[in-house]
């Protein structure tokens, strides 16, 4: 099972989800999107709390309001985390996310530690955890499912955009082409339209010639 939030809504349309436990949590590190970015209580047992961006947007343009909802989130479910104030949430993109056969089931590390950003939560604020747990929603996703159907929309748009490149090159070499040939033929004109020297020359004692003949 896995709960569904959703974050402030003046700040825009964001869902932050978690998994109901570590067995939820190994699916949602497996079947994840690159848009995911996962929150954690630094050095602590917490839940793993995801946070889908929109397409285009980065771990470095999340709104304020929803990165606070997102932290705040994650230490309101942490057992430990729950009950101290000034805790660190770590944070970092889902592909940052590593995973090895020898960890335990939920247990996760980062490929690159400098992709990890930490913010500093004080203190619980109820009025944000209340707020977000009056949006939750309980589903059970085909994790994997959607991981696959978005795949295919992904490899559909790539070979689309690889029709699209193609149709592209080959109207311009099409283009090129037309230009060539009208260059061609007006250079061909003007050939045509040229008189030699040699041509005048003869032209002009065919002239003589014939003004002599009538002297």
């Amino acid at each position: 099972m896995v709960f569904y939030f959703k974050a402030r809504p003046d700040a825009g349309d964001y869902t932050i989800f978690m998994g109901l436990d570590k067995y939820e949590n190994e699916e949602l590190i497996k079947y994840g999107f690159p848009e995911d970015i996962w929150f954690h209580v630094d050095k602590m047992s917490s839940a793993h709390v995801y946070l889908r961006l929109n397409k285009g947007q980065t771990i470095d343009n999340i709104p304020e309001g929803v990165l606070e909802d997102c932290a705040q989130l994650v230490k309101a479910n942490s057992i430990q985390g729950n009950k101290v104030n000034n805790v660190d949430v770590v944070y970092t993109p889902w592909q940052n996310l590593k995973k090895t056969p020898s960890m335990d089931v939920g247990q996760v590390g980062f490929h690159n530690s400098k992709m990890v950003r930490t913010v500093r939560v004080e203190k619980r604020i109820n009025e944000i955890v209340n707020r977000l747990n009056r949006t939750k929603v309980e589903r059970t996703p085909d994790l994997k499912a959607e991981r696959e159907a978005v795949n295919a929309a992904e490899r559909a748009e790539r070979k689309q955009q690889l029709r699209d490149k193609k149709r592209r090159e080959e109207m311009d070499r099409l283009e090129k082409e037309r230009q060539a040939e009208l260059r061609s033929y007006k250079n061909l004109m003007v050939a045509d339209k040229m008189t030699s020297n040699k041509d005048i020359a003869a032209a002009n004692k065919s002239l003589q010639e014939l003004e002599e003949d009538f002297m």
